[in-house]
C-alpha cells in the first residue's frame, strides 16, 4: 500500500473501529481481490464488531497499491459515505462517482445468448472499457484511471481485453550440469522461440528465462507472484525442462533445475493462487508444462484405419526425464519426457501437460517437442475463433497421432479449473 494511504488509515483508525461495519464490506473486498477467503474468515472469527473492524484495518494496511481505492469504493457501495468522505479528505483526491458494478463472483440468472455451436466471442473493442454513464452525475474524463477500472467479466467468458493482456513467463532449461545425470535438451530453444513469438502475438508481455537452477526457478515464481497484476487479465507460465514424479497432495510431478533438484508442479502453481497472489484473484492462470511425468512409455493400442491418420515423429526424438534402468530404455535417448498434473484446489487455474501422468513426453532435437509444435500451430490457426479448452483438445488429437520410432505414443492432457470460456486476443479478432 502507498505510504500516504497507510498513514490515512492509521490517523483514522479510531473512527474506523468505532463506525465501520465489516460485515457490509467483506464480500466487496473479497470480490475486488483485496482480501482472500482466509483473511475474511479470520476477521469474522473476532467476537465483537470493533475487534472485526480493528482486524480489517490492520490487514488492509498490508495489502497492495489498489487496496485503499477499493476500500473507499466498498464503503460507498454499502452506504458508509461518511467514512468514505473522511478518508477521501485525508487522501486529498476526489473519488470518481460511484458506478454500478457487474458482480463477477456471484452467478445470476441471465438470458442465454443465442448461438448454434458456441457463444460469440467477446468483442475486444475499446468500448468495453467505457464506464457505465450516470445521468445524475456524469463522470469527468479526467477522472478515468485505468488501474482502477472495474473488470467487465461476463457469465460466459473471462475478460481478456487488457493491453498487454498479461505476463507470460517462459522457463527454458537446456544445458544441465554434467553431475546431475540429465542430458542437455537439444531442440528446446526452438520450443522457446515458438512460444515467445506466439504469446507476443496474443498480446502478452513475454519474459524468457534460460537455464535456471532449482532455487532460481522458485525465485522467479516468487517475483512473478509479487508483481501487481491488477491491470492485467491473465497470467501464463510455460516451463520447458526435464521432469520427474514427486510426492504431492494436489499436483503430481516436478520440473528439474539445471543443477538437478526438481521443483514440484504443485509448488509452482501455488505461487499464483488466489491466496498468494491477490491481484490475480478471479483471473485465469495458465500453466503449460513440457517435461516428464514418469518413466512409462505408451505403445498405444490398435484401431481401425479410419480412426486416425498416423504421423511419424522425427528420427531424433528425445525424452525429458531422469534415466530409468530398464530394458525398454535402450531404444533411444533422444526422446524426452514432459511433466504431469493432478487436481488443483484453487479456481481459475488450468494446467496443460504434454503427456498423461506417469508417461514420457517426446521431443525432436531438430524440430522441437511434439506438444509445443502442435500447441503453437493450433493457437496460430484457431485463436481468433476458438476458446482455449477447445484448442487444447485439438492439440491432444494432433499429438496422439504421432509415433516415436514407429512404436511409442504420447497423450497430452490438462486439468481445467477455469470457471468460464477463455478467448485469447489475436491480430485477427
Amino acid at each position: 500500500m502507498d505510504p500516504k494511504h497507510r498513514q490515512i488509515l492509521q490517523r483514522n483508525r479510531r473512527n474506523l473501529v468505532t463506525a465501520l461495519n465489516p460485515a457490509d464490506i467483506c464480500d466487496g473486498l473479497l470480490s475486488k481481490g483485496v482480501f482472500t477467503q482466509d483473511m475474511i474468515e479470520k476477521i469474522q472469527s473476532e467476537t465483537t464488531r470493533r475487534d472485526q473492524a480493528r482486524q480489517l484495518v490492520r490487514d488492509l494496511e498490508a495489502r497492495g497499491s489498489q487496496a485503499f481505492p477499493a476500500f473507499l469504493e466498498c464503503l460507498r457501495e454499502t452506504g458508509q459515505h461518511d467514512l468514505a468522505e473522511r478518508l477521501r479528505c485525508g487522501d486529498g483526491a476526489r473519488l470518481p462517482p460511484s458506478v454500478p458494478l457487474q458482480p463477477s463472483l456471484i452467478p445470476l440468472p441471465v438470458q442465454n445468448p443465442k448461438y448454434t455451436e458456441k457463444p460469440d466471442r467477446p468483442d475486444f473493442t475499446p468500448s468495453l472499457l467505457e464506464p457505465v454513464p450516470n445521468p445524475l452525475n456524469p463522470p469527468s474524463r479526467t477522472q478515468v484511471v485505468r488501474p482502477t477500472r472495474p473488470r467487465r467479466d461476463s457469465i460466459q467468458c473471462y475478460k481478456m481485453d487488457a493491453s498487454p493482456c498479461g505476463i507470460c513467463l517462459i522457463i527454458n532449461n537446456v544445458d544441465f550440469d554434467p553431475d546431475c545425470d540429465l542430458k542437455d535438451r537439444k531442440g528446446s530453444n526452438l520450443d522457446c522461440d515458438k512460444m515467445e513469438k506466439r504469446f507476443k502475438a496474443l498480446n502478452f508481455e513475454v519474459i524468457a528465462k534460460r537455464n535456471l537452477k532449482y532455487k532460481r526457478i522458485k525465485h522467479e515464481m516468487a517475483s512473478l507472484a509479487k508483481r501487481d497484476h491488477y491491470a492485467y487479465d491473465c497470467c501464463v507460465v510455460i516451463i520447458l525442462s526435464h521432469g520427474t514424479e514427486a510426492n504431492h497432495n494436489r499436483f503430481p510431478g516436478a520440473v528439474h533445475g539445471v543443477d538437478g533438484p526438481a521443483v514440484p508442479v504443485q509448488l509452482i502453481t501455488n505461487y499464483l493462487n488466489g491466496q498468494n497472489c491477490p491481484s490475480l484473484q478471479g483471473k485465469p492462470k495458465l500453466f503449460f508444462i513440457q517435461a516428464c511425468g514418469g518413466g512409462e512409455k505408451d505403445t498405444g493400442f490398435e484401431v481401425s484405419p479410419d480412426e486416425m491418420e498416423p504421423s511419424m515423429g522425427g528420427i531424433d526424438d528425445q525424452m525429458d526425464a531422469i534415466p530409468i534402468s530398464s530394458s525398454s530404455d535402450s531404444l533411444s535417448t533422444s526422446d524426452e519426457l514432459d511433466a504431469r498434473a493432478t487436481l488443483p484446489t484453487p479456481s481459475d487455474i488450468l494446467v496443460s501437460y504434454s503427456t498423461f501422468p506417469g508417461y514420457v513426453s517426446w521431443r525432436d532435437t531438430q524440430a522441437g517437442s511434439w506438444y509445443v509444435e502442435n500447441l503453437d500451430r493450433v493457437l496460430e490457426e484457431n485463436a481468433a475463433t476458438d476458446d482455449l479448452v477447445t484448442m487444447l483438445m485439438m492439440v491432444n488429437d494432433a499429438v496422439s497421432q504421432i509415433s516415436a520410432k514407429g512404436l511409442y505414443k504420447q497423450m497430452p492432457g490438462s486439468f481445467n479449473f477455469l470457471r468460464k470460456l477463455l478467448y485469447f486476443q489475436s491480430s485477427q479478432s
